[in-house]
């Protein structure tokens, strides 16, 4: 039977690895239910970051937002919306939008609000925290405003936890 499971494991990482071996290939709407296409980013770095509202470090918000405006030739900043982290995402797209352009004047791209961890881990999610996938590192998703840097070229590069800032040079070298 452990064999059997294990056998199954494997042949579901497989075909999970086969259907997402590049970036480019995942799915993920945008917060209004848009399809956003990953591919029309080659050429740029991605920093991808769940976000939440009512969070300790929701002032990051700001940080992004100032990210994305240095550096728009280089970078693409997407927020990813998330509950799992003492609920501190409730809202619905909209309230989710007006909270983000009110408080923080945010005009990078949002998604829908997905799972970063779980069961119902969304594959951009699964993508970016299995070494299976991004054939670099694997790591689990701790806290909102854990951040993703995506090369030009659509490889991971690195993770950085919540308390690293946005603007932080663990960052922005690899924009300069």
């Amino acid at each position: 039977m452990r064999y059997i499971l294990t056998l199954i494991t494997i042949i579901t990482m497989n075909s999970i690895s086969a259907q997402n071996s590049s970036i480019y290939d995942i799915q993920i709407n945008s917060l209004m239910g848009e399809k956003i296409d990953l591919k029309k980013y080659k050429g740029k770095h991605i920093l991808i970051v769940n976000v939440a509202s009512k969070c300790g470090f929701t002032s990051q918000y700001k940080e992004l937002q100032e990210l994305n405006i240095k550096y728009k030739n280089k970078l693409v900043v997407i927020g990813v919306p998330c509950n799992q982290f003492g609920s501190q995402e409730p809202g619905n797209a909209s309230e989710i939008k007006s909270f983000c352009q009110k408080n923080y004047g945010v005009e990078f791209l949002i998604t829908e609000k997905v799972e970063v961890k779980g069961d119902n881990q969304h594959p951009l999610y699964k993508w970016l925290t299995s070494k299976e996938l991004n054939k670099i590192n694997s790591s689990s998703v701790k806290w909102n405003f854990q951040k993703y840097l995506i090369d030009t070229d659509g490889k991971y590069i690195d993770v950085f936890y919540s308390v690293t800032k946005p603007n932080s040079s663990k960052i922005t070298a690899f924009l300069e």
